[in-house]
């Protein structure tokens, strides 16, 4: 998929009228039939299936409910599509999916919000959509894609959320959707089954008898999960040639001699261009090296690793990031405007983004958000860091091919939990 680009001087965009807000409006059987047909072909192909355990049949065909759903791949909305049909529900997405498409992402139920930025208007859209729509809500808690395979970090504002809503909550978990698509590996489909489990985690009453707290620990219950363990525990086998293409932007740093940003994944080995350190991605998703050479076999353990590291640079003072970057800028839905190039500082106190001859100068806090909009070849244009608040968004496309977005990820999540 990709994003609809403009050229433009930034004192230009500026100018321009912002994102008008409207409410959700009501998502007519058309499009949930369209959205089930096209979604089809490709749940064919992985050979799809869903188990709805007995939780289910408490909850009516037309009563609103919150749906929440990990987030590994595309496949995950259209895995939605089929198993949702034919339930009127609105999808929470990202604003910048509406770029160019704003009257179709409306059509079929989409209600537009910001990666990680405070939005308050984004409660009031959902608390619509289920009490004057009486139609249910389908969202991502995680709110971006899995680096790693493991669960990503959840807002501790959903416990209110639910809170507010009052309507049942139901999980759908998929397995196998990250080992067909993870995001490193540049779009390229696996031939791996998926399939999905359907289930109500929160009646009503138990939210109405529940602390924001208390809901908030039931959905991180539900929100644990490591599928390259779920892969292994269930034989399932990846035995794609290019199957470590890019896991260089998860496993940036060498565990044998420690450089950071000299990792290549290509075929089935990552590779350290520092000491030559070759390490193999197995069918079964488990790393491996010849010889004596350290080696942490479990990529989620490895991951760890680098974010125990960012924590340890955090702690002594000595983190920093600098990146040369292209920025694009994003104030309504017509288009992203390539503004020109600037500079990127990540440190103890925060993003700073300066750039286009000093008419961009912008600091954001560690406390901003719990983690950061970061992505691996963002609508096919490249590795990227989105910042900024719902009225600009900017997003920062490092220069160096060694940048790792992934590593500032992992800072800012860290920085946050010093910070609070």
């Amino acid at each position: 998929m990709k994003i609809k680009t403009v050229k433009k001087p930034i004192e230009e965009v500026l100018q321009l009228q912002g994102y008008r807000h409207t409410s959700p409006a009501r998502q007519g059987m058309f499009w949930r039939r369209l959205l089930k047909t096209l979604s089809s072909g490709e749940l064919k192909k992985v050979g799809f299936t869903c188990e709805k355990d007995a939780s289910m049949e408490q909850i009516g065909p037309d009563e609103p409910c919150l749906i929440l759903m990990n987030h590994s791949s595309f496949i995950d909305l259209k895995i939605a599509s089929a198993v949702l049909f034919p339930r009127e529900f609105h999808i929470v997405c990202t604003a910048d999916g509406f770029v160019g498409k704003e009257w179709l992402m409306k059509k079929i139920g989409c209600i537009p919000t910001f990666k990680f930025i405070s939005d308050p208007v984004l409660v009031k859209d959902m608390v619509h959509t289920v009490r004057n729509l009486k139609a249910s809500v389908l969202m991502f808690p995680e709110a971006s894609y899995s680096f790693d395979g493991t669960a990503t970090p959840l807002p501790d504002s959903l416990g209110k959320c639910l809170k507010l809503l009052k309507v049942p909550v139901v999980m759908i978990r998929t397995f196998g959707a990250f080992q067909r698509d993870p995001l490193y590996n540049n779009l390229q489909l696996r031939d791996v089954p998926v399939t999905a489990k359907m289930s109500c985690i929160l009646t009503p009453d138990e939210i109405r008898e529940k602390t924001p707290a208390e809901l908030n620990a039931v959905l991180r219950e539900h929100f644990t999960f490591d599928n390259w363990k779920w892969q292994q525990e269930n034989g399932v086998k990846v035995r794609e040639p290019f199957r470590a293409d890019g896991l260089h932007r998860v496993l940036y740093k060498c565990p044998c001699c420690r450089t950071e940003g000299k990792m290549t994944g290509e075929g089935t080995t990552l590779t350290c261009r520092e000491c030559g350190t070759v390490y193999e991605l197995t069918e079964s998703g488990e790393m491996r090296s010849s010889g004596n050479t350290e080696v942490i076999p479990h990529i989620p353990d490895w991951y760890a690793w680098e974010r125990k590291c960012v924590r340890e640079e955090l702690e002594n003072g000595t983190y920093r990031m600098t990146l040369p970057v292209t920025i694009r800028v994003m104030v309504n839905t017509d288009a992203v405007y390539e503004v020109g190039d600037g500079t990127l500082e990540h440190t103890k106190d925060g993003f700073r983004l300066t750039g286009c001859g000093g008419k961009i100068d912008y600091r954001q806090s560690p406390k901003a958000s719990y983690s950061l909009y970061a992505d691996y070849f963002w609508y096919e244009i490249g590795d990227m860091i989105s910042i900024g608040t719902p009225k600009i968004q900017y997003y920062c496309f490092p220069a160096d091919p060694g940048a790792n977005v992934a590593k500032a990820r992992l800072a800012a999540e860290e920085m946050f939990k010093m910070k609070e």
